[in-house]
């Protein structure tokens, strides 16, 4: 029966092929007492098992680390967290000590418990954390019942993988040139395995649990469209014809892009637009200079912060920011201060759960109140600034007072460098985030205060629509086109042009050939992105005018649907 089913487009691609299955990985363990006089005997296997796990993670990120890059393989760190998490720990020896239930029972029940009550929570970076549990616990049941893993198809013919949910372990050992594209009935844009699925250029549609009529059965012929999230199951031929097309084109373009990646990004008319790359680690760089990055527009600092538990000294993050610098030499590097919040949580902060940690504690509201580990990491960026273009940037800003506060502490950092003499870039450039709609509103006043703007789309847009971005239920209303988030990052370029400040765009929507005609018409000359989305955005600035641009921007502004939106920006790409 011929099926076409909307999901969630989680990783960009056309794949057709045929249907491979993954039967669900977890093993029936049958309820069994041990004898009270076992019981060291249990905790030794339970021990063994642990530490077998841990070799086999460490192995599985070792390797996966030159093939997805530092900031994915960190995923497994995760992992590897979990089990040697007290609370997971605990529930599982209590179980063993108290009830005399055999080891792989006790890591059986503890991971129901907690997925379980993951699922419960209303919050998606819970729900997607449970399958984290899931795997972790999995691969320590295979290792005390001495069970093989599911294996793949090992045969040549390509096929199309389909699971209910997919573990990033699983993930690991998948060859892209044999799985064609990823189909999961569950999980979500942000979950790890969509991250490793991006990193390993697989398209994936997610998210289509109760919209299927019929199971997807191994075999059928399967299109995944990873771009717009549809997904079709035993199509027409004419259907296969469109999307064989399609899928040509696509790999015709990526050979394409390949040979201007060292070619400026200037339009047809000689407007000169800057593509930096977003990273989150310095084992990021050459990946964007693979790519044509010209610099970094955001370093997010957060991942020098997770996973550990302490934060990380002025000396660690000095190293690190000195790194990029001397990469990067002359091409500047925006360093976002540390922006986590309820969504990223770290034990040592001890921050408090909130409903809703992206309306709650997070970004510049921690740093102000936890001045100590602000300054740290200001000194450090300001010690860097002395060995190239650094700049400085504060997430979430929604107030004037919040930037003077935080340029307050910059400078009490400086006069302490200044007194131990130590070198910094005293005219270091300060910008600000314009991510939230307040701060777009009052971009004329805060334009006033700092040196540079960068808009985040991402959040801009989630705050404006009262979309959660994370929320499968509600993902199709998430739309960066939407004439009132265009409407704000108008605002804020006019008013930064007027301040006569350097404005950017570092958001997703940044990366999108799409948007490109906005940002020239509006002149917005930097936009940093995902590295491997320099190359098409590249592509479409070399094919432009800004004249051109222009008179389709004017439309877009006096349109009052995205839809109306869509179809101009579509028909400049064609």
């Amino acid at each position: 029966m011929t099926q076409k089913v909307q999901g969630i487009g989680a990783s960009a691609g056309i794949a057709i092929g045929k249907a491979f299955v993954l039967p669900t990985w977890e093993w029936d363990v049958p309820e069994e007492k041990m004898d009270p006089a076992d019981l060291a005997r249990e905790f030794e296997r339970l021990y063994d098992g642990i530490r077998s796990s841990k070799h086999e993670i460490e192995f599985i990120k070792s390797e996966i680390k030159e093939m997805v890059g530092s900031e994915e393989s960190c995923i497994f760190d995760a992992h590897l967290a979990i089990l040697d998490d007290p609370i997971f720990m605990n529930e599982i020896q209590g179980l063993i000590q108290r009830q005399y239930k055999a080891a792989e029972v006790a890591v059986k029940e503890a991971i129901d418990h907690f997925v379980t009550m993951f699922d419960l929570l209303d919050d998606e970076y819970m729900k997607e954390r449970a399958l984290d549990i899931k795997d972790v616990g999995n691969r320590l049941l295979k290792h005390l019942l001495g069970a093989p893993e599911i294996t793949l198809p090992t045969d040549a013919q390509p096929y199309i993988l389909v699971a209910k949910e997919l573990s990033p372990s699983q993930l690991v050992h998948l060859n892209p040139k044999n799985v064609l594209g990823i189909v999961m009935l569950q999980g979500g844009k942000t979950s790890h395995s969509a991250i490793m699925a991006r990193a390993l250029g697989i398209p994936l549609v997610l998210g289509l649990e109760g919209k299927i009529s019929k199971p997807i059965q191994t075999g059928d012929t399967v299109i995944v469209d990873g771009e717009y999230g549809i997904v079709h199951i035993a199509p027409p031929l004419d259907v296969i014809s469109c999307y064989e097309v399609r899928r040509d084109a696509y790999v015709q373009e990526a050979d394409e892009l390949q040979k201007i990646v060292s070619l400026p990004a200037v339009t047809l008319d000689d407007f000169n637009v800057q593509l930096g790359a977003n990273i989150s680690s310095t084992r990021e760089l050459n990946i964007a200079d693979q790519n044509g990055a010209e610099g970094v527009g955001l370093f997010r600092t957060e991942f020098i912060y997770m996973d550990r538990s302490y934060p990380p000294s002025e000396a660690e993050q000095f190293t690190v920011y000195l790194e990029a610098a001397e990469h990067c030499k002359e091409k500047s590097v925006i360093i976002r201060t540390l922006d986590v919040g309820g969504d990223k949580p770290m034990d040592y902060l001890n921050l408090p759960e909130e409903d809703n940690p992206f309306l709650g504690y997070r970004a510049i509201r921690i740093c102000l109140d936890r001045q100590d580990l602000f300054k740290t990491q200001l000194r450090a960026i300001l010690r860097a600034s002395a060995h190239g273009p650094i700049m400085v940037m504060f997430p979430m800003i929604t107030s004037v007072n919040e930037v003077q506060a935080a340029k307050s502490i910059l400078e009490d950092a400086k006069a302490e460098l200044r007194e131990e003499g130590l070198p910094f870039n005293e005219e270091l450039p300060v910008g600000i985030m314009i991510e939230v709609p307040a701060a777009a509103m009052i971009a004329d006043q805060l334009a006033k205060e700092v040196d540079f703007f960068s808009i985040g789309t991402n959040d801009l847009v989630q705050y404006t629509l009262a979309v959660d971005r994370m929320n499968e239920q509600i993902a199709h209303m998430y739309d960066p086109f939407h004439p009132a988030v265009l409407r704000l990052i108008r605002y804020t370029v006019q008013a930064a042009k007027q301040a006569g400040i350097m404005v950017g765009v570092c958001g997703e929507m940044a990366g999108d050939p799409r948007a490109v005609p906005i940002w020239l018409a509006l002149g917005v000359n930097k936009l940093s992105m995902s590295s491997r989305s320099i190359p098409r955005v590249k592509a479409a600035v070399r094919r432009s005018t800004v004249e051109q641009c222009k008179r389709i921007a004017q439309s877009v502004f006096e349109s009052g649907t995205k839809e109306e939106i869509e179809i101009l920006l579509e028909q400049q790409r064609s």
